[in-house]
């Protein structure tokens, strides 16, 4: 199941929309490994992808790409409601897989992979990139250096435009559940003791912030928020902030939008996350989260705390509970 010698990891991606198509040019500029294949619905998609990277072979059939495909390691990055039946199938043929969280948006259908999943979840990683953000994995490690953490206060804000453009997207699921992996690996999976959560809604009734507070024994105290409210004359993609504070020392990062700006006519930001795939090699954190897996893939390494599969069950229950405090408090 891993790739011999240390040799380059054979990948294909399932799932060609913006994301898919990340992973794939992302892959294709590792050194670690090699895009044998790729996999989407519809074959206008495989087409499009495969202009930009001749060569690699495409299939709109996932049975069909795995009896032809040299892939020992796949990549899924599908539509959340594939997600479940996508990975089984690849687990089931003893494939090593790196699942785009959300698992499921039910927490049922995501534990009936359990049975498929290593221990170790050496077969099964879930993808989450800010996990390998070099701003957040300084701050994590500034962490374990300097001790106990009192607080820890998360702010993304997208644009209100999504409340149009995407209805009924709850930012609670869409944007906070980023932080709350953050924050699981800062307290070490330890669960929260409370917790609380509170929606903003706009005059039709749609959700446009969610704020929330949670809260350990002996340890941090927590706050979240996360919203659907800034303005078109802000940053394309929001902002983003994290800050810790500990006995003695603090720490804070702004890692959205990234300190590149353009001024022409109108204010830009180019670089909204640390991601860049180009002639000269891939670089920022899905390329930091991809080469993690290769390792992963040849067992070289061990799945990082926040990216196992116990990881992503246990995000999505602490989800369900501030899901459920924002109703007991509306």
């Amino acid at each position: 199941m891993s790739a011999s010698g240390g040799g380059r990891v054979k990948v294909a991606v399932v799932g060609l929309g913006r994301f898919g198509r990340l992973h794939a040019l992302t892959i294709a500029g590792l050194a670690e490994a090699e895009l044998v294949g790729l996999v989407a619905r519809r074959s206008e998609s495989v087409a499009a992808l495969q202009a930009e990277l001749p060569g690699v072979p495409g299939w709109i059939d996932l049975e069909s790409a795995l009896e032809e495909c040299e892939a020992e390691a796949w990549v899924v990055a599908s539509t959340t409601v594939s997600h479940v039946p996508i990975t089984r199938r690849l687990l089931e043929a003893g494939k090593r897989v790196l699942l785009e969280k959300p698992i499921s948006e039910d927490l049922a259908e995501a534990m009936s992979l359990e049975g498929l999943v290593t221990e170790d979840s050496g077969n099964l990683m879930i993808g989450h990139i800010l996990l390998f953000n070099s701003e957040f994995r300084q701050i994590r490690d500034e962490a374990a250096a300097r001790g106990r953490i009192a607080h820890i206060d998360c702010v993304r804000h997208r644009p209100a435009s999504i409340v149009v453009d995407f209805p009924g997207e709850n930012p609670l699921h869409a944007a906070m559940v980023h932080d709350l992996y953050m924050v699981q690996v800062l307290v070490d999976r330890a669960d929260p003791a409370t917790v609380s959560c509170q929606f903003h809604r706009t005059a039709g009734g749609a959700i446009d912030l969610a704020l929330a507070q949670l809260q350990w024994e002996d340890g941090p105290l927590v706050s979240l928020s996360a919203s659907y409210l800034t303005p078109g004359g802000m940053p394309p993609r929001g902002i983003d902030r994290m800050e810790v504070f500990g006995d003695g020392w603090a720490a804070r990062a702004v890692s959205n939008p990234r300190p590149v700006e353009v001024w022409g006519e109108v204010a830009e930001w180019p670089m909204a996350l640390e991601i860049r795939t180009d002639a000269e090699g891939a670089t920022g954190m899905l390329a930091e989260e991809l080469r993690c897996f290769c390792r992963v893939a040849r067992g070289e390494q061990a799945v990082p705390l926040g990216a196992a599969f116990r990881d992503a069950i246990q995000m999505q229950q602490w989800m369900d509970r501030l899901s459920a405090a924002a109703c007991a408090s509306s």
